[in-house]
C-alpha cells in the first residue's frame, strides 16, 4: 500500500495524547516545529507510524481503530532530535531500546535512549521517557544508572525533565541543571558562568519542580520542607534582584557548583544577604538546614526557574502546594482564585491615590492585582511608578506565619518592594500591643491610617484600640472555618451582642464583616467573600440589618459552587459595599443593587481548572500563549461597570470611567 506523509503532524499528536494542550506544552518545552523534526506516515489505513530519527525505521504511534497511541514514542523522538541537534551528539553515539544487564538478568530493550562516550562503547547518558501524563519512573532510571555505570540519567515526560548525576565514586544520585553538550564535560557545565536571561526560564513550572525536589531529596532530608524551600526562594529572589539591577553582565550565583560545599556556602550567603535586605521574614541568625549534598541536588532543579517576570499564578500555585495543611483547610483559609480577584478589582476600580488593605491577605493576591490594575490603568504601565505606588498605598495583614511569608515573597516578585505586610491577628487588636519589633513596626505604621477624630476622647481611644481606620478600599477573603469564644475579644464587636447580652460564640467571618467596615473611611468601598448563608439564612438577618445600616450594598455576585474546590465546596458570594458618608451620601433605604450569579466558574467538580476551546476544538490561548480560563466573571464585572455608570454611583475620588 502506498504511504501518505502527513503535513500536519500535530493533528496525529493530538489524537495520540488525547489533549491538544499537551502538544502545545511540548512545543513550549522543546522549542521545535513538529512538522520539521517529526515525520508521521499513514503506512496502513488508520495506522500511523513515526520515523525513528536514529534508525530510520517506522514505529507505530497511533491505531485509529483501537483508539490507542504510544505518546512516549513521540517524546523519545523529540529527545533524539534534541540530543542530536541541540546537544550535538552524533547519531553513531546514540542507541535506542538498549538492553540493561542486572547481574545475570537481562532486561531486553529497557533503556529508551543511550548516549555513549566517544569510544561508542561506554554508556554516558541513559534517557527514560514517559507519557506526558506520567510522573513516575525516576527510581527505574536510578537502577539503570547503577547497572550500567552511566554517569548521567535523564527522565522526561515531555513537559518536564529531571537530570540525575552519579559523581564517581560516590553512590548517591546528584542532579544537574542541564545536560552537558557533546563538546563539554560535566565539570565544564558546572563551572561555566551563567546569566539570568540565558539560563533561567519564566515558564518553568515551579510546583512541578518542588514536587520533584521532594521526591529526589526533601521528603527524606529530615527538614521542614516549607521552611527550607522558602529559604531557597528568598535567596533566589535576592540573587535575581542583584543580577537585574547591580551586575552589568546579569550573572547569577544561585546555581549548582562542582563542589557541594561551595554550592552550600554560596546559596547560604545569598540567603543571609536576602534576610538583611528584606528583614522581618527570617531571623538574621538563621541558616539553610539542608546538608551540602542535599542542597546540591535541590539547587540543580531550582536554578533553572526564573521568578521575576514569571506568571504569578504559577508561583502562587507552587506556594499553595507548599503551605502545610494546618495553615490552609483546617483554618478555612484558601488561596483565592485569581479570576475572582480580577473581577473584584475591576468592579471596585482602585485609583492611584487610594489606600487599600486586605486584612486577611493570605498570599497577597488582592494587593498584587490592585497594583497591576493601577499600573495598567492609571500609571501608563510604568513598573517603577507601580512600585512607588505600592510602597505607600498597599497594606496587608495575616495571622498565619507561613502565609504571611508567602505574601511577602509574592509582593517581592510582583516588584513592589514588599509594601506594608504584617503578621498580626486582624480580629484582636489587643495582640498588636506586643513589644517585639514586628508589633512595634506594624503599630507605628498602622497609626498613619487611623481615622482622625479631632481632639476628642474617641480619637485618643482609637489610637490605643486601633478600631477605626481611613482606608479607601478593602478587598478580602476572610477564613470561614472556626468559632470565636474569647469573651474579651467578642466584647469589642457590636455583632457579638444581642439584646444587650454577649453571645457565647460567633463565627470568625462574621467579625470580619464588622472589622472591615470599621477599616473603611466614609464613602470607602469594599469587596468581601462570604459564605452564601450570611446573605440568605434566616438566623443571619441581624447581620444583614447591620450591613444595611452601615453601608450601601453595591453588588452581590454568587460564585459557582466549584470555585474553591478541591479545598471546599462551600457556596460563596462576593459582597460589594460602600460605607455610608462621603461619596455614598446619607443612609438610604431604597436603591438599586447589582445582582449576578456565575454559571461558569473556571473549575470542574474535582477542582481542576477548565479552559476555553478555540473554534477547532483545541484549547484557546491569549497573545502570550497562556491558556484562557473558562469563566464568566469578566462578563459580570463588565456588566457592573455599566450598571455603576448608569446609576452614577460615586466610586472613589473619581467617577468610574
Amino acid at each position: 500500500m502506498p504511504t501518505r506523509k502527513l503535513n500536519k503532524v500535530k493533528a496525529v499528536m493530538d489524537k495520540v495524547f488525547g489533549d491538544p494542550e499537551i502538544a502545545y506544552g511540548l512545543k513550549e518545552f522543546t522549542g521545535v516545529d513538529f512538522d520539521e523534526v517529526l515525520e508521521i506516515i499513514e503506512e496502513e489505513k488508520d495506522r500511523y507510524y513515526i520515523k525513528d530519527i536514529k534508525s530510520g525505521k517506522s514505529r507505530l504511534v497511533y491505531d485509529e481503530a483501537k483508539g490507542k497511541g504510544r505518546p512516549e514514542e513521540i517524546i523519545r523522538q523529540l529527545w533524539l532530535n534534541k540530543l542530536h541537534t541541540e546537544y550535538k551528539y552524533p547519531l553513531d553515539r546514540i542507541d535506542t531500546e538498549k538492553s540493561i544487564h542486572f547481574g545475570r538478568e537481562i532486561h531486553a530493550k529497557a533503556a529508551d535512549i543511550i548516549v555513549y562516550k566517544k569510544d561508542k562503547i561506554t554508556p554516558y547518558i541513559i534517557v527514560e521517557v514517559k507519557s506526558p501524563t506520567e510522573v513516575k519512573g525516576i527510581d527505574q532510571l536510578k537502577s539503570y544508572l547503577s547497572a550500567e555505570g552511566a554517569e548521567i540519567g535523564l527522565w522526561s515526560n515531555g513537559k518536564m525533565r529531571v537530570i540525575l548525576y552519579r559523581p564517581y565514586p560516590k553512590e548517591f544520585n546528584d542532579s544537574l541543571p542541564d545536560l552537558p553538550p557533546a563538546d563539554k564535560t560535566i565539570d565544564d557545565l558546572l563551572e561555566e558562568k551563567k546569566t539570568l536571561l540565558k539560563y533561567t526560564d519564566t515558564s518553568a513550572n515551579l510546583k512541578e519542580i518542588i514536587g520533584m525536589m521532594e521526591e529526589l531529596v526533601l521528603a527524606n532530608a529530615g527538614v521542614d520542607v516549607f521552611s527550607e524551600v522558602f529559604k531557597l526562594i528568598y535567596a533566589k529572589l535576592y540573587d535575581e534582584t542583584e543580577a537585574r539591577l547591580s551586575r552589568t553582565d546579569k550573572e547569577i550565583f544561585f546555581r549548582k557548583y562542582k563542589d557541594p560545599a561551595k554550592t552550600y556556602s554560596t546559596i547560604n550567603d545569598l540567603f543571609k544577604q536576602a534576610v538583611k535586605k528584606w528583614p522581618g521574614t527570617f531571623l538574621e541568625q538563621e541558616n539553610i538546614k539542608l546538608s551540602p549534598e542535599h542542597l546540591s541536588v535541590v539547587v540543580g532543579e531550582l536554578e533553572k526557574a526564573r521568578l521575576f517576570g514569571s506568571d504569578l499564578s504559577i508561583v502562587d500555585e507552587a506556594f499553595e502546594y507548599l503551605i502545610p495543611e494546618v495553615a490552609k483547610g483546617k483554618k478555612g483559609q484558601y488561596f483565592t482564585p485569581r479570576h475572582v480577584i480580577d473581577m473584584a478589582v475591576k468592579m471596585l476600580n482602585p485609583k492611584k491615590d487610594e489606600y487599600v488593605i486586605d486584612p486577611a491577605a493570605g498570599s497577597g493576591g488582592f494587593l498584587i492585582h490592585v497594583m497591576n490594575w493601577v499600573r495598567d490603568n492609571y500609571l501608563n504601565r510604568s513598573e517603577e511608578a507601580a512600585k512607588e505606588y505600592a510602597k505607600e498605598y498597599l497594606w496587608g495583614i495575616d495571622f498565619a506565619e507561613e502565609i504571611s511569608k508567602v505574601s511577602r515573597a509574592l509582593m517581592l516578585i510582583a516588584g513592589d518592594g514588599r509594601s506594608h505586610m504584617f503578621k498580626l491577628n486582624t480580629l484582636d487588636p489587643r495582640e498588636w500591643q506586643g513589644e517585639d519589633q514586628e508589633s512595634l513596626d506594624a503599630r507605628s505604621q498602622l497609626k498613619r491610617r487611623l481615622l482622625d477624630m479631632g481632639n476628642s476622647a474617641d480619637n485618643a481611644e482609637n489610637k490605643k484600640s486601633f478600631h477605626y481606620f481611613g482606608y479607601d478600599l478593602v478587598l478580602t477573603n476572610p477564613p470561614f472555618a472556626g468559632e470565636i469564644k474569647d469573651q474579651g475579644l467578642m466584647r469589642q464587636y457590636l455583632l457579638c451582642k444581642k439584646k444587650g447580652k454577649l453571645v457565647n460564640k460567633v463565627e470568625r467571618h462574621i467579625l470580619f464583616i464588622e472589622r472591615t467596615l470599621d477599616m473603611l473611611r466614609p464613602g470607602g468601598r469594599m469587596a468581601i467573600v462570604l459564605p452564601q448563608g450570611v446573605l440568605n439564612n434566616t438566623n443571619m438577618e441581624y447581620i444583614r440589618e447591620y450591613i444595611f445600616e452601615k453601608a450601601r450594598v453595591l453588588a452581590v455576585v454568587g460564585l459557582h459552587g466549584n470555585t474553591f474546590k478541591p479545598h471546599t465546596g462551600t457556596k460563596t458570594s462576593v459582597l460589594f459595599l460602600q460605607k455610608w458618608g462621603g461619596e455614598a451620601g446619607k443612609p438610604a433605604k431604597d436603591y438599586p443593587i447589582f445582582m449576578a450569579v456565575s454559571k461558569r466558574g473556571g473549575k470542574d467538580n474535582s477542582g481542576d481548572y477548565m479552559f476555553k476551546k478555540d473554534p477547532k476544538g483545541g484549547l484557546a490561548h491569549d497573545a502570550r500563549g497562556k491558556k484562557l480560563l473558562d469563566h464568566d466573571l469578566d462578563e459580570i464585572a463588565g456588566a457592573f461597570v455599566d450598571f455603576a455608570r448608569k446609576q452614577k454611583i460615586g466610586l472613589g475620588s473619581n467617577q468610574m470611567a
